[in-house]
C-alpha cells in the first residue's frame, strides 16, 4: 500500500469533485465527511487515509471509494493498486460491434497505423505512419518512451502544431501514471518517473495532478511537408493483456492519405 500517494490521489480527486447544493465555503470540492458518508465509511477512517495513516482498505473499501469520488475506470484501477489490490475485472457486451473499431477496420489499408507499448515505445509502425511520424523504433535508453521525449526532447513537438501542445502534455502525463499501473516490472516506468519529475517543470505541474487514464480515443494534429495540417481522430486498440496497443489515425475531415506523396521520410523502406 503507497500511503503518501493514495493520501495525495484522495485529496486531488476530492478537491476535483462539486457539492451537490451550491454553497459559500472557500475551498474546493467536497469535504472529507461528505465523502466518507458518500462510501459508507467513518469520517475518522476516511480521514487516516488523507493523513497517511490507518489500515489497508478492503476491495469493497475500495470499491465505495471509487464510486463516492466519481473515479473513472482508469482512475479506479489506479486507486486499486495504490492501496495494493488487484482492480475489479471489466464486464464487456462482446456480441456488439463497437463502432469505433468498425471504422478502424474500414481504414487500415488507408491510414496512419502503430503499435505500441504501454510505456509508448513504438513496436511497428505502417508506411503511412513513417511518413507523418518518422522512424520512431529507431531510440534506445529512456527515450525509447514517446512520453519521455515529448518532455525531455523538444524536437518530438516539431510535428504536432503549437496550439494542442498543452493537451498533448495533459494526456501524456495521465497515461504514465496509468501505464505504471500495468507495468509488470516497475523498473521503467520508475525511471522515467523519477527523471522527468526532476527535469520537466511542465510534467511535474502535470503530474501534482494526479489524472490517471489510459487513452482509447484521442484526437490530435500533426503536421506534413505535402499535406498540412492534418486533425486525425485516433481509434486505440488494446491487446489481450493491455500490455500493448494499435493505434490508428483517421483524418477527421475524410482525406484519403494513401496517395499522399511522400516527402523523404520513407527513403528505401518497403516493407
Amino acid at each position: 500500500m503507497n500511503r503518501d500517494e493514495l493520501a495525495d490521489f484522495l485529496r486531488q480527486r476530492r478537491a476535483a469533485l462539486t457539492p451537490a447544493l451550491r454553497t459559500t465555503r472557500r475551498t474546493r470540492g467536497l469535504r472529507r465527511e461528505e465523502v466518507a458518508e458518500r462510501a459508507y465509511i467513518s469520517i475518522d477512517y476516511y480521514t487516516r487515509l488523507e493523513q497517511r495513516r490507518g489500515p489497508r482498505p478492503s476491495p469493497e473499501v475500495a470499491s465505495a471509494l471509487s464510486r463516492a469520488l466519481d473515479l473513472t475506470v482508469d482512475e479506479r484501477d489506479h486507486l486499486f493498486h495504490l492501496i495494493g489490490h488487484n482492480p475489479p475485472q471489466q464486464t464487456e457486451e462482446l456480441d456488439r460491434v463497437d463502432p469505433g473499431l468498425r471504422r478502424v477496420l474500414n481504414a487500415l489499408d488507408r491510414n496512419p497505423a502503430m503499435v505500441i507499448s504501454n510505456l509508448a515505445h513504438t513496436l511497428l509502425q505502417n508506411r503511412l505512419c513513417l511518413e507523418f511520424f518518422g522512424d520512431q523504433t529507431q531510440y534506445t535508453g529512456l527515450a525509447r518512451s514517446g512520453y519521455f521525449r515529448w518532455f525531455m526532447m523538444p524536437e518530438e513537438r516539431s510535428s504536432y502544431p503549437e496550439d494542442i501542445h498543452a493537451a498533448q502534455s495533459a494526456t501524456f502525463a495521465a497515461s504514465v501514471r496509468a501505464a505504471a499501473d500495468l507495468e509488470p516490472d516497475p523498473t521503467e516506468a520508475e525511471q522515467i518517473i523519477t527523471t522527468l519529475l526532476a527535469e520537466s517543470t511542465e510534467f511535474r505541474g502535470l503530474w501534482d495532478n494526479h489524472d490517471v487514464r489510459l487513452c482509447r480515443q484521442e484526437t490530435t494534429s500533426l503536421l506534413h511537408p505535402t499535406a498540412g495540417r492534418v486533425d486525425f481522430d485516433c481509434e486505440v486498440i488494446f491487446s489481450h493483456d493491455r500490455r500493448q496497443r494499435m493505434l490508428v489515425f483517421t483524418a477527421r475531415n475524410g482525406k484519403d492519405l494513401s496517395n499522399l506523396v511522400t516527402s523523404g521520410r520513407l527513403g528505401d523502406i518497403t516493407g
